[in-house]
């Protein structure tokens, strides 16, 4: 049985992914710096930017998962983010393990059209930046041939459990207190989202096949994206709300970012809400024949986890 190791387990990827690794009967291993006991898994604490316990943590595994969802701070980001991939590829090359890591889009920057896996690097954000570096690190390593290595790359994404999603911290957390939902920029606009779910069965399906090593993959998305509007309708429609909605522009997010720094951290990044963000992930589709959830369905389960108790509030945003 093959030992499949998560970094960066209790994240909203991770959640997903490692049941449904347990279902399909893997010996799993989830890794963190206080990482959550789960029936069936074994559980190690790491901290990831110490190369020995990065090596200790993948040790013995087949596939490793680099799931890591940093504090949405730019600082952290520039000081972490190079040495953890560095401590993490060098580890899975010296083991003799597979990696699979979970990316964003921030290092597309403004993208022309439908972002797609041949999209070129054009990052106009810090964050941005440090994505691309590490991005292109881990692409370097993969052409070198002595990293057996995917990229699997996600939207913004949301989902039951997914507390650390700009959606549901906007508009299902906000629904959910009675309160009015929230968008950044224009509202009018149509914006990607990937669902949680999806993502974490594309991943397995992507460490199960060796000809998907040593590409990039977009994760199945529902193809066309939902407008802002049209989002918060579907969303307050299951969770019995009025469809009210606010928006967040560029300035307020920055006089926000004054009193809480998180929230000036999503500044910068307010240019993926002012121009359509629309992700193609038919790639994927093609490959594997799988085919992502719908908009009005994820939306449904997702506004039916607050329902049930299955989610709390989030208190950062999605910080991959």
């Amino acid at each position: 049985m093959q030992l499949h190791t998560i970094l960066g387990a209790g994240g909203a990827i991770a959640d997903q992914l490692a049941p449904l690794l347990i279902a399909n009967h893997q010996r799993v291993r989830l890794v963190g710096r206080v990482p959550q006991p789960l029936a069936g898994a074994e559980t190690l604490a790491a901290d990831l930017s110490d190369y020995e316990q990065a090596r200790r943590a993948v040790e013995g595994s087949s596939v490793v998962y680099l799931l890591v969802g940093l504090t949405y701070d730019i600082r952290v980001w520039k000081e972490l983010w190079p040495r953890i991939m560095t401590n993490v590829t060098r580890a899975c090359r010296e083991c003799g393990c597979a990696l699979v890591f979970f990316d964003n889009v921030y290092m597309y920057g403004p993208a022309e059209g439908p972002m797609t896996e041949e999209t070129p690097f054009r990052p106009t954000s810090k964050k941005g930046a440090v994505r691309a570096a590490i991005a292109g690190q881990l692409l370097d390593e993969m052409k070198g041939g002595g990293l057996k290595a995917l990229i699997a790359r996600s939207a913004d994404f949301y989902g039951p459990r997914a507390k650390t999603g700009v959606a549901n911290i906007l508009v299902f957390d906000n629904l959910h207190k009675g309160k009015k939902a929230q968008w950044m920029g224009n509202a009018g606009l149509p914006h990607s989202f990937t669902y949680t779910p999806d993502a974490a069965r594309a991943l397995h399906l992507l460490a199960q096949r060796d000809d998907a090593f040593g590409q990039t993959w977009h994760l199945p998305t529902a193809f066309p994206p939902l407008t802002g509007r049209q989002f918060v309708a579907e969303a307050a429609k299951a969770m019995n709300r009025p469809a009210q909605l606010g928006t967040l522009s560029t300035a307020m997010l920055r006089l926000v970012g004054l009193f809480n720094r998180t929230v000036g951290e999503l500044a910068e990044m307010n240019y993926q809400f002012t121009q359509p963000y629309v992700f193609d992930s038919s790639k994927f589709t093609r490959a594997f024949g799988m085919e992502p959830t719908p908009y009005a369905e994820g939306i449904r389960e997702t506004a039916a986890a607050y329902g049930n108790g299955g989610m709390v509030s989030g208190e950062e945003v999605h910080g991959q």
